[in-house]
């Protein structure tokens, strides 16, 4: 709500607003979480095959969150409200999505980590994405900032509070929000020590479910106005989670694979497999049907079956 309030008080465009903050905003918990985990391996470095390094549970977290998304919160949307998914849509935003998985999953595969150039240059190209947007703002299809437009009357239509009020609630956001990340890292390293579990298998599961709360709240409010806008919200925020968020996070300290087995052996190509099933259920007949989505649910618990299998 702050941060849509400034953007208003300046004459930022609604639907850029949609698109950039709204998008930022849903992927802060992986963004905060990623770059304490980072934090964390900084001050304690990770050792080779090692079950509780930060650096894995930032990794995880991110493709975690990615593979939840496109899987289980798309499925539950989709069960709720089948959904028209429209030809642009996959053009910009769903190609753009696939190319930043891929684009990650190659620097890592490189060397075996991400180094703060390499982290540098995805936070970049997520940058540059965000202005192509702005530019091509009176190109964006008219449905997105009517869509928009109803969420922000939906949530926030009560508040006009001065500039001071709406600082002051971004910058309280933003400390409650990394407090919470700090203790999500904190308990899921706890739980990765006591119960043996790869850190990186945590943050996949447990910590990926819990920070993808937000993109469901807001996918499931716009599929109940049947409209695609859930699918973008998803894709959205896939498109900053594995580059601006694992960017970040590399910027803060270099992430090196430790589990590398279980990482490259299920979680990468699992979260680069999932997504590219999505996109092809939504090119096939621009639609999203429930037996897609049960498909992609499904999709989503073989993973997590195979995941503790393997541990």
């Amino acid at each position: 709500e702050g941060a849509k309030g400034l953007a208003r008080r300046v004459g930022i465009a609604e639907v850029i607003i949609g698109l950039t903050i709204v998008s930022l905003g849903t992927s802060l918990p992986e963004i905060l979480i990623s770059a304490q985990s980072s934090w964390e391996a900084m001050k304690n470095p990770c050792a080779v095959g090692a079950t509780d390094c930060a650096a894995d549970f930032a990794l995880g977290n991110i493709y975690g969150s990615v593979l939840v998304q496109i899987t289980l919160i798309l499925g539950i949307v989709v069960l709720i409200s089948p959904l028209e998914v429209r030809p642009a849509w996959i053009k910009r935003d769903g190609a753009m999505m696939f190319l930043a998985v891929i684009m990650l999953s190659m620097l890592v595969l490189v060397d075996g980590d991400l180094n703060r150039f390499e982290g540098g240059l995805l936070v970049l190209m997520y940058l540059l994405y965000m202005v192509y947007l702005i530019q091509n703002r009176e190109k964006i299809r008219a449905d997105e900032f009517e869509v928009i437009e109803e969420i922000r009357v939906e949530t926030s239509g009560v508040l006009n509070w001065t500039t001071a009020s709406y600082f002051s609630m971004l910058v309280i956001g933003l400390g409650l929000a990394m407090f919470a990340s700090s203790k999500v890292v904190e308990a899921a390293s706890s739980i990765a020590i006591e119960l043996g579990v790869p850190s990186a298998a945590v943050g996949t599961t447990m910590s990926a479910i819990g920070t993808s709360v937000p993109e469901l709240a807001v996918a499931i409010l716009a599929a109940k106005r049947s409209t695609g806008v859930a699918v973008g919200t998803l894709i959205g925020s896939n498109i900053t989670d594995p580059m601006f968020s694992v960017g970040i996070a590399a910027l803060v300290n270099p992430i090196t694979v430790s589990n590398s087995g279980l990482f490259y052996e299920l979680i990468m190509p699992a979260t680069v497999v999932c997504t590219a099933i999505a996109l092809i259920f939504m090119w096939t007949d621009f639609k999203f049907n429930r037996p897609e989505g049960g498909i992609l649910i499904l999709c989503y618990l073989a993973f997590v079956a195979l995941l503790y299998g393997a541990i």
